[in-house]
C-alpha cells in the first residue's frame, strides 16, 4: 500500500524515472513484503529554481542529480525493516539507473491503516 513520490530536476534521461520507480518498488517488495501489483507512484520533475536543497547537509556531497523519494506507508514496520528498505533502495538505484548514494534522499511518512482509500470512497483496511 505504499504511495511512492519521486522528485527530481527536469532534464534527466527519459528512462530514469521508470528505472527509479522500479528500483524503489523492488526494494519495497523485498523488504516490506509489498504485494505484487501494489504499485502507485507519482513522479515530479522540477525546474532548477523549484528544486532546492543543501548540497552538503549531514556531510553528503549532493549534486543536481539528487532524487528525493517520499514513501507514504502504514505505520506497521520497525526500525530494522526501515533500515533494510533504505539500503536496498540505494543498492537498486546504484545499479540502475546508476545514481550516486549521496544523491538518494529517502523519507518515510507513516499513517494509520484507516487513512487509506484505494477507490470508491471505501476505507478498505477498516
Amino acid at each position: 500500500m505504499p504511495l511512492i513520490r519521486i522528485s527530481m530536476r527536469r532534464g534527466r534521461p527519459a528512462s530514469e524515472p521508470a528505472a527509479i520507480v522500479h528500483g524503489v518498488y523492488s526494494a519495497l517488495r523485498e523488504t516490506f513484503e509489498v504485494p505484487e501489483d501494489d504499485l502507485f507512484a507519482v513522479i515530479h520533475q522540477h525546474e532548477a529554481d523549484e528544486f532546492i536543497y543543501d548540497a552538503n547537509y549531514f556531510g553528503f556531497n549532493r549534486s543536481d542529480a539528487l532524487v528525493i523519494i517520499q514513501l507514504t506507508i502504514s505505520s506497521s514496520r520497525g526500525v530494522t525493516q526501515k533500515k533494510a528498505l533504505f539500503a536496498k533502495i540505494v543498492e537498486n538505484l546504484r545499479r540502475e539507473p546508476g545514481l550516486r548514494p549521496d544523491d538518494i534522499f529517502i523519507n518515510l511518512v507513516e499513517t494509520a491503516r484507516e487513512n487509506w482509500s484505494f477507490g470508491a470512497g471505501i476505507a478498505q483496511y477498516v
